[in-house]
This record gives C-alpha cells, sequence and structure tokens, in this order.
C-alpha cells in the first residue's frame, strides 16, 4: 500500500500555490498531484516522497491534511492499460472509489492509484498477475 495525503483547501487564487510552496519549502518531493473542487473547498491528494514529513509541515502551516492508504499498480503505458486493472476489480465486485494515474518520462510504463475499500484488492491484483507497486518504489518512507 502507499500512503496519499488527502489536503482540504479553500477554493480561492493562490491556496494550491501556498500548498506546493509549502512542501518544496520542506524538500517534499510530489511524484503525483490531482484536485478535486466544490464552490466552496478543495480536496487535493499528492503521492510524495515523505508523506510523514509532509503531513507534519502542511500541519504546521494550518492545511487540514491525512493520510490515505491507497494502492499503486504499474502497466504499460499503452491503449488498454488502466481497462485491465479495473476488468480485474470488475470481475471480483470490487468498488473504485476514485483513480488517478501518472507516467514517468521515458518509462513504457504508467503508475494507477486506486482507492479502494476492500482489504482482498491486493491480492486480487497479485493473483491476476499485474504488479502492485512498492511503497519504497515511489518513495522513501519516514
Amino acid at each position: 500500500m502507499i500512503e496519499q495525503l488527502s489536503v482540504f483547501i479553500e477554493n480561492k487564487a493562490g491556496r494550491l500555490a501556498e500548498l506546493t510552496r509549502t512542501l518544496s519549502g520542506a524538500g517534499v518531493n510530489m511524484r503525483a498531484l490531482i484536485l478535486a473542487d466544490t464552490a466552496e473547498f478543495g480536496v487535493v491528494r499528492i503521492i510524495c516522497d515523505r508523506p510523514h514529513d509532509a503531513k507534519r509541515v502542511l500541519e504546521e502551516n494550518g492545511f487540514g491534511v491525512s493520510i490515505t492508504q491507497v494502492i499503486a499498480v504499474q502497466v504499460p503505458d499503452a491503449p488498454g492499460g488502466l481497462a485491465e486493472v479495473l476488468e480485474v476489480f470488475g470481475k471480483e465486485e470490487i468498488n473504485v472509489e476514485y483513480a488517478y494515474c501518472f507516467v514517468e518520462p521515458g518509462s513504457e510504463y504508467a503508475v494507477d492509484i486506486f482507492k479502494v475499500d476492500d482489504e482482498r484488492a491486493t491480492a486480487v491484483l497479485q493473483n491476476a498477475g499485474l504488479k502492485v507497486v512498492p511503497s519504497e518504489q515511489l518513495y522513501a518512507r519516514d
């Protein structure tokens, strides 16, 4: 499992810049970021190299933040990579709460991030021959 930051921020100009500058100032390297917003607030989900340090520094700077366990899956960076993972989840009736993906420049693989509430998910993916990415491959643990 991978630790992901979920940060709640006001939906106003400059707040996301403040969040990213705070992490940068602490030497935290973001690997992936996704922002979902409403009229009042946003939820920023971040994969970074030092999630516990990042959580601490964000809290010290007034951000509401939590750490969530997610699954990272390495798939070929080609049409159908994501569909293959989703089909495995579908066959096992594992519901995906949310997902996002990123690709390392020059890599032939994408990394798909999934939030699911089913303890079987990692084993199901591995049994289907899919590569679940270990945390140390994405970041150094605090």
